[in-house]
């Protein structure tokens, strides 16, 4: 009888042991846009038991260049509702849990209390200083993305000694404040959130070299790539 998961269990970093440790896991993913989508996508696909999906977004036209969680019949519907509603008929599996709403500081620490690992979609410093205060609180390892253009940055912060103000010791703009557009091509999310997928997998299943306390960094135009030692 085939197994759904069998290319990666027959891979020694996972194997059987680590494929339960990925269904016995809670991930929850703060942010549906393109970072969300490959990171929902991949985790989903890979069988990790339980997953979160936070955003109070609603899907437009233009986030159908880089969202590829979404379609055109799409348009105007809730990012939770209907990432949720795609990850559901990929993977049996996986129990997904929608939260359409904005991560704020009276939700976080309750939001992120019942997840192993919170991994970052979002696409403001703001959210990010409230992810990483609530996992270093709580104890709890925060995989870091972040994209501009054709850059993009990885990190496993919380885990070591290095959080998001070890990167940004200046606080951004509150909570409240609306999140500056920025310019993106569609692959440069789908590059960086896999890459924050791959960590969530490491870190789950003990395998490999996570980037904690380490900053990795892509720049599509000319591929080069960087690691930085945070700490």
């Amino acid at each position: 009888m085939e197994n759904r998961y069998q290319r990666q269990i027959m891979l020694p970093e996972i194997g059987e042991d680590g494929q339960k440790r990925l269904a016995g896991a809670k991930v929850l993913i703060v942010g549906a846009g393109g970072l969300g989508s490959p990171i929902a996508l991949y985790l989903t696909g890979c069988g990790v038991g339980t997953i979160g999906i936070m955003d109070d977004d609603v899907v437009s036209l233009t986030n159908l260049q880089r969202q590829v969680l979404y379609g055109e019949d799409l348009l105007g519907m809730p990012k939770a509702k209907c990432a949720g509603e795609r990850l559901r008929k990929l993977n049996s599996d996986v129990r997904i849990v929608t939260y359409p709403e904005k991560l704020t500081p009276q939700n976080a620490t309750e939001r992120m209390a019942d997840y192993d690992i919170i991994v970052d979609g979002t696409d403001n410093g703001a959210a990010r200083y409230l992810m990483s205060d609530a996992c270093q609180a709580l104890g709890k390892p925060y995989v870091y993305g972040a994209i501009c253009g054709f850059e993009g940055q990885v990190a496993v912060l919380c885990a070591g000694r290095a959080t998001y103000r070890t990167l940004f010791p200046e606080d951004f703009p509150p909570a409240s404040a609306q999140p500056v557009a920025k310019g993106v091509v569609g692959m440069t999310p789908g590059v960086v959130g896999s890459v924050e997928a791959a960590q969530v997998i490491q870190l789950i299943c003990g395998c490999g070299q996570p980037l904690i306390d380490r900053l990795w960094t892509i720049d599509l135009r000319n591929m080069q790539s960087f690691i930085i030692d945070l700490w």
